[in-house]
């Protein structure tokens, strides 16, 4: 008896047991090859759930801008929490935690379980979703702007009423937008203030809308404003293309100090020191001459130097150098305590060339730049006479560089024409020219014997054939031009125009990676242009040894400058 009892209790105790564990076991083995692939699909199912609202919050904002435009942009039921959780730039946005679509920086957002809107528990070892946020933006700063462009409206209206309670709270709010935004470009760097400086600011605007409903004046008052802002910003880029100007024209102090040191010390000097060598190379044609026309110590040097370090065979290089009487000791003092090495080098004054002495057809015209009509300007047109020894030459402006070396300009095959030079008639590039801005087309003669669509070209750096020059005595083409100018008006006050219509079909183009220009204006030219032309060019008034030049462009110049120099530290120039 008792052993039945005992198997009975064995036996209850086995099925209970079976019951308890086989179940346990059952869902171990089934979560086990499941459970992985649940979490990893849940996690996408919130990356693109997140997106997905994301798009449909956006969607519906639009909807409801669409349907009615609405003043104020900072509501306070759209902020959640204290307007200085703001943080202007994050991944907080305009609707109080919606993403900005303007922002950059890449954003760590990690899911909350517990927040509104989220039912799903975390699951331990869950990673925060990551996604990249746009692009920062100025949204913001351009919204308040607008607002105080708005104000200062309103308070046009309510000019007739200075002391008026709106009148001095829209002056109130005017100043403090003002100096909340301050120099700020972009949403970043607004101050958490500006907020609360804009709601101030809606309210105002809320106040005066509601007594200035004349939307008529309101509009006319706002193109009167328009209108005023308008002349106000010709009238400043007037004011600053002045500036420009002026500063372009106006010798650098330095460059003063440097002229009277060395002319100061070039009278110390003994009558043979004063001397250059190898002069008797100046009149061997079968040499690599180049001439420069300049009153700029320091821009000659550039040209000089950069010229020869590029040359693979310096010692048959002859530079002709040119300047005023009032630069002439001064540049053949610093040319003679920085030798060339085999290189040749002649300075000469403008005042000492007996065949321009005799002409006075520039020295009668007036200009409101002396630059364009100044003696060193115009002697191009006279170089078979000032070189009558020489074939060929190749002219360099004084503000450019020299990267490569000019010897195969020499082996140029010409065609019978007297300039080589590279064009800027290619409509797409920066240095596009037509004819009709710079010559008069509306004159009879001018049309008559020019085509307006023909191709232009730029000085700096030409090759000219003085021999096929002299034959076809275009100097004397060029006074003609310039006498018949006298009478009228037919180009602009520059050497280029005079230029284009003395070489008129006498110009055979060059590579263009012969001669860039653009280097001294904002021409937007890029680092590998410059790198494989031939000789820069700083056309234009931003010019390396000025201020105002442009300091990414300036290092290609400085580079020529050894401003280490005593007379350089002396006078306190600087790179």
């Amino acid at each position: 008896m008792k052993k039945r009892v005992r198997c009975q209790r064995i036996l209850i105790l086995s099925l209970l047991s079976i019951s308890i564990f086989v179940p346990v076991i059952l869902f171990s083995i089934f979560t086990s090859s499941h459970v992985h692939k649940g979490l990893v699909e849940d996690l996408t199912t919130i990356k693109y759930k997140t997106e997905t609202l994301q798009m449909n919050s956006i969607e519906q904002e639009i909807e409801n801008e669409l349907e009615e435009p609405i003043i104020a942009f900072y509501k306070n039921e759209t902020v959640d929490g204290d307007v200085n959780d703001w943080t202007f730039g994050n991944a907080r946005g305009t609707d109080g935690g919606e993403l900005d679509n303007n922002q950059t920086s890449t954003q760590s957002v990690s899911f909350r379980p517990y927040e509104k809107g989220n039912s799903r528990k975390l699951i331990a070892g869950e990673r925060d979703v990551q996604f990249q946020t746009p692009r920062a933006s100025n949204e913001k700063v351009r919204e308040i702007k607008d607002r105080v462009l708005m104000a200062k409206a309103y308070l046009k209206f309510a000019s007739a009423e200075k002391n008026s309670p709106l009148t001095k709270e829209l002056k109130t709010r005017i100043r403090e937008l003002d100096r909340a935004v301050g120099e700020a470009s972009k949403d970043s760097d607004l101050s958490r203030s500006a907020l609360q400086k804009m709601k101030s600011m809606e309210a105002t605007l809320s106040k005066a809308s509601k007594i200035y409903t004349d939307c008529p004046a309101m509009a006319t008052k706002i193109r009167a404003m328009t209108y005023n802002t308008e002349e106000e910003l010709r009238a400043s880029r007037k004011q600053a293309n002045y500036l420009v100007e002026l500063a372009a024209r106006t010798t650098p102090k330095g460059l003063h100090c440097l002229s009277l040191q060395l002319v100061a010390d070039y009278f110390d000097l003994q009558p043979e020191e004063r001397e250059f060598p190898n002069q008797q190379k100046l009149n061997d044609p079968d040499l690599y001459h180049y001439v420069l026309f300049s009153d700029n110590i320091l821009a000659s040097a550039a040209v000089v130097n950069s010229t020869v370090s590029t040359s693979s065979e310096p010692g048959k290089m002859v530079f002709h150098l040119v300047t005023d009487d009032l630069n002439f000791l001064s540049m053949r003092m610093w040319f003679l305590l920085s030798p060339l090495g085999q290189a040749t080098i002649e300075i000469e004054s403008v005042a000492n060339l007996e065949y321009l002495s005799s002409k006075s057809v520039l020295r009668k015209k007036k200009s409101l730049d002396p630059r364009y009509f100044s003696p060193l300007n115009h002697l191009r047109f006279y170089l078979p006479e000032i070189f009558p020894a020489l074939n060929k030459v190749v002219f360099l402006d004084h503000d450019v560089v020299v990267q490569r070396d000019l010897r195969a300009l020499w082996e140029v095959n010409m065609k019978g024409k007297v300039n080589g030079a590279v064009d800027t008639c290619q409509k797409d590039h920066f240095s596009f020219r037509r004819m009709d801005m710079f010559i008069n087309f509306k004159d009879p003669f001018i049309a008559k014997n020019f085509d307006v669509k023909s191709c232009t070209w730029a000085f700096g750096m030409n090759v000219f054939d003085l021999q096929e020059w002299r034959r076809q005595n275009l100097t004397a083409i060029y006074h003609q031009y310039l006498k018949l100018g006298e009478e009228k008006r037919l180009w602009k006050e520059r050497s280029l125009p005079l230029g284009l219509l003395t070489f008129y079909n006498q110009t055979i183009a060059l590579d263009r990676r012969w001669h860039l220009l653009g280097l001294g204006y904002e021409s937007g030219v890029g680092r590998s242009e410059i790198e494989r032309a031939a000789v820069i060019h700083y056309d234009g008034h931003m010019k390396p040894w000025l201020e105002i030049g442009i300091a990414k462009y300036k290092s290609y110049w400085n580079k020529y400058i050894k401003y280490d120099h005593p007379y350089l530290e002396r006078c306190n120039i600087h790179g």
